[in-house]
């Protein structure tokens, strides 16, 4: 029995002595000790396993790195040595060649921007010539007529066609004193149709020959001829003046010259036309050279020349 308590005193002297190495106080502080190490060799082996990845990613590159290489050593091996100062030189005139272009660059920008404001002007009025020509096409055909140019149709300006009217009066009025000048041959005519459309129409004069029944043009009239036409034309003016006028009378008239080229005939019927309008309280004064008018006028004044001291003026009655 004495042995055996001693054996178990030493044994419970060695368990003591053995707890006092022990690092943890009890079997709960030791199980949870546990649990963290376990924790940890966990996470050691996902970082084990992640660093295992990355190696193989790593080696990866560095096969691809070393096949690049590879080919660019393969690339270079028969390519020649490059000069460091001719490629210094080359940057140098690439960058004065960039500046020269950034320059180039802005003066073109500057010449857009006023091209575009150009642009958008000349639109603008681009839309107004569009509306201009608009309007020009409407009205070209009425300013054509008015002016007597529009093409396929007589030539008579507007003008011309007002004057037309009032010269059909005239006519009517003049006719009555050539028809007694000429002792009835001839009549004053408005020409009414042309023979082409070319050129302007409206006011000229033909001559209708009753002797022989011919329409002809004034400019065939003999001198004498011509001078009754005028004087009956002039007449009929101032007898179409006096009808529209309104109250204005034409109590005077002057016929200068024309009378020389009349025959006796021609001469005594322009006389008997000038006489009837002297009869109606109008003055008429006749300027020639003509004797015979010397003979039939009453009342006259005799201009005669009297050298270098001019002339000198004569009342007969």
């Amino acid at each position: 029995m004495t042995e055996a308590a001693g054996a178990l005193r030493t044994e419970e002297d060695s368990v003591q002595a053995l707890s006092l190495r022990l690092p943890y106080a009890g079997r709960a502080e030791a199980e949870r000790a546990v649990k963290e190490k376990e924790k940890e060799l966990e996470s050691m082996k996902a970082a084990l396993a992640r660093s295992r990845l990355a190696l193989q990613g790593c080696r990866t590159k560095r096969d691809e790195a070393e096949g690049r290489v590879k080919g660019l050593e393969k690339g270079l091996s028969g390519a020649e040595e490059t000069d460091a100062e001719e490629l210094k030189k080359e940057q140098a005139a690439a960058s004065a060649r960039k500046e020269a272009l950034a320059l180039e660059r802005g003066v073109v920008a500057a010449r857009l921007s006023v091209n575009h404001k150009a642009a958008a002007g000349l639109s603008a009025k681009s839309k107004e010539l569009a509306e201009e020509e608009k309007l020009r096409r409407l009205l070209k055909p009425l300013a054509e007529t008015a002016n007597g140019t529009l093409n396929g149709k007589p030539r008579i300006m507007l003008e011309t066609y007002v004057q037309m009217a009032c010269f059909e009066r005239i006519l009517q009025r003049a006719n009555v004193r050539f028809m007694v000048m000429s002792s009835g041959q001839y009549e004053l005519k408005r020409r009414e149709n042309e023979e082409t459309l070319k050129g302007k129409i409206g006011l000229d004069l033909d001559v209708v020959d009753h002797y022989n029944g011919t329409v002809r043009g004034v400019k065939t009239l003999s001198g004498g001829e011509s001078f009754m036409a005028s004087l009956s034309l002039a007449l009929g003016l101032s007898d179409e003046i006096q009808s529209v006028a309104g109250g204005v009378k034409l109590d005077t008239l002057f016929v200068d010259e024309g009378f020389g080229s009349l025959d006796g005939e021609s001469l005594e019927q322009a006389l008997k036309v000038l006489a009837s309008l002297s009869e109606g309280r109008r003055l008429v004064g006749i300027i020639s050279h003509v004797g015979e008018l010397r003979e039939r006028i009453e009342k006259q004044i005799v201009v005669t020349k009297n050298g270098a001291s001019g002339s000198e003026a004569e009342i007969r009655s």
